[in-house]
């Protein structure tokens, strides 16, 4: 017999990108196990770390993957972001040149991933507001103007992040529930005109979006 871990009815894989060290590997600590290490060191490569939640009545199983900052492993990251559903953009409020290559990682994003990925910028270490580089203002238009959600946080002191991760897969799970509405009505009008490669296309369409088990 399963654990409860085990027990999900979609697995959404949510990638967070962003330079080396604003705080993406004390994000994914944060959230899965409820840990933060100071001494935290770069991440090599790829690491992911899953959590199962809520949403609505369903239980969607998180599969977060960790990607490497530094220049010297992207080419070994960028393959991790197919098949993604959800990203998270984090920058460093205390330090502007973070925040000023997210169209850079975005753009890195958006080439290897699917278009209708939920994409969320944060903007990381809250709790150090007095060193603060990146006006909130700033970023929140930036994610308005791009259609990206946006949240501040604080992997040190917990602030926002389990807002932040629930928001993004809260907004995945109502983007598939679309999908699979629309994936339904458009069966029916294929059934009717007899044009099954219509059919196949809609049935395979929401395969990039989750995984339903």
């Amino acid at each position: 017999m399963g654990s409860a871990e085990e027990d999900y009815n979609f697995v959404f894989k949510v990638v967070l990108i962003g330079e080396s060290g604003v705080g993406k590997t004390n994000l994914l600590s944060r959230f899965t196990r409820n840990e933060f290490n100071h001494d935290s060191r770069t991440t090599i490569g790829v690491e992911f770390s899953t959590r199962t939640i809520l949403v609505g009545d369903a239980v969607v199983k998180a599969q977060i993957w960790d990607t490497a900052g530094l220049e010297r492993y992207r080419a070994i990251t960028s393959a991790y972001y197919r098949g993604a559903v959800g990203a998270l953009v984090v920058f460093d409020i205390t330090k502007h040149q973070t925040y000023d290559v997210v169209d850079r990682w975005l753009k890195e994003l958006y080439d290897h991933a699917e278009a209708s990925i939920v994409v969320m910028l944060v903007g990381n270490k809250t709790d150090l507001a007095q060193a603060r580089e990146v006006p909130m203002e700033e970023a929140k238009m930036f994610a308005d103007n791009n259609g990206l959600l946006f949240v501040e946080t604080s992997a040190l002191d917990s602030t926002n992040v389990e807002q932040a991760f629930e928001t993004i897969l809260k907004e995945i799970f109502h983007k598939v529930q679309k999908q699979k509405q629309r994936s339904s009505q458009s069966n029916t009008v294929s059934l009717a005109s007899e044009s099954p490669e219509t059919t196949a296309a809609v049935q395979t369409e929401k395969r990039p979006c989750c995984v339903a088990l």
